[in-house]
């Protein structure tokens, strides 16, 4: 069982098709098949059901694949602690950011980190926040910039870096905008059951802000009436923008939003975190480290000693 081969069977198991797997590994699909006809000889079994839908591990594959992830975690967990070792500043290190607002948390934060780690390649992934918990458990991002609440966590370690707001956003011309009164914060307050009859903008369910906003609905006692689905908190601002209806968002968009959009906080003040995230047991490299750092001095917190 050599690391190439390893590296190959996870590969096809993560494509479900011998052809992908080649395409994505840079060799020929005769060249993969080789090397698994010669390791199912050495097995004396099987590790792929071959059909035209996909491939799918035999038992005896998931047995494998299972030895065989393990084996590669415990490289690359070995490699990180050895390139921190030598001070070699050369590398990749893979990001997890939300889709919604990947493009400006990212510009803000690696020019820096490109100029103290030149040799880095950053892979940046944007994928929700519930994606990312799944690929750091696996390994297959090294770190991730999450916005969730503490019930929303999960085994795996998170680094605070700052707490955000969730804002109800209504149309300016709406007549309960005058309603509100000035509270502890910098936006008005005002009741979430007094637009109990408004249509709302919302997250797509599988959110972490959707799952938060459906207690706090919960708890001002209704569900709202659901006009649109989005997993753009841009687009819900723009609906609320056109008249269309009312939307509930983190407070950071509130920032160079389209006009005539009025934002007001719950009594409540419900909020939520941004954290840094990676997998439990995981080593946290230098690189990783110094990108943290980066995202509290630019997003919240001071770095901790």
């Amino acid at each position: 069982m050599t690391l190439k081969e390893i590296e190959y069977m996870v590969t096809i198991a993560t494509e479900g098709t011998l052809t992908r797997a080649a395409e994505k590994l840079f060799i020929t699909p005769s060249a993969l098949t080789q090397q698994l006809v010669h390791l199912e000889k050495e097995i004396g079994m099987p590790l792929f059901i071959r059909s035209r839908s996909g491939w799918t591990p035999t038992e005896a594959g998931e047995i494998y694949l299972k030895a065989a992830r393990e084996m590669l975690i415990m490289k690359k967990e070995a490699y990180k602690q050895l390139q921190d070792l030598a001070r070699i500043k050369k590398g990749k290190l893979s990001v997890g950011f939300p889709p919604d607002r990947a493009a400006s948390m990212f510009t803000a934060i690696y020019p820096a980190f490109h100029k103290e780690y030149p040799g880095i390649t950053v892979n940046v992934c944007e994928v929700s926040v519930r994606r990312q918990q799944q690929m750091i458990a696996q390994s297959q991002l090294d770190l991730g910039f999450l916005t969730l609440c503490d019930f929303q966590e999960t085994d795996d370690k998170y680094i605070y870096i700052t707490t955000e707001e969730l804002l109800l956003a209504v149309p300016s011309i709406h007549p309960l905008c005058a309603r509100a009164v000035p509270g502890k914060g910098p936006y008005p307050e005002a009741e979430l059951a007094w637009f109990r009859h408004e249509p709302f903008a919302r997250m797509y369910p599988e959110s972490t802000v959707r799952s938060f906003s459906d207690m706090i609905f919960q708890q001002a006692g209704f569900q709202p009436t659901v006009l649109f689905e989005t997993s753009s908190c841009h687009t819900i601002l723009q609906m609320v923008h056109a008249n269309l209806c009312c939307g509930m968002v983190p407070s950071i968009y509130a920032k160079g939003a389209p006009e005539n959009v009025t934002f007001l906080s719950l009594p409540s003040h419900p909020t939520r975190n941004l954290t840094a995230s990676y997998r439990k047991g995981s080593y946290l490299s230098q690189p990783a480290r110094y990108l943290i750092r980066l995202a509290m001095e630019c997003w919240g917190m001071s770095p901790q000693p």
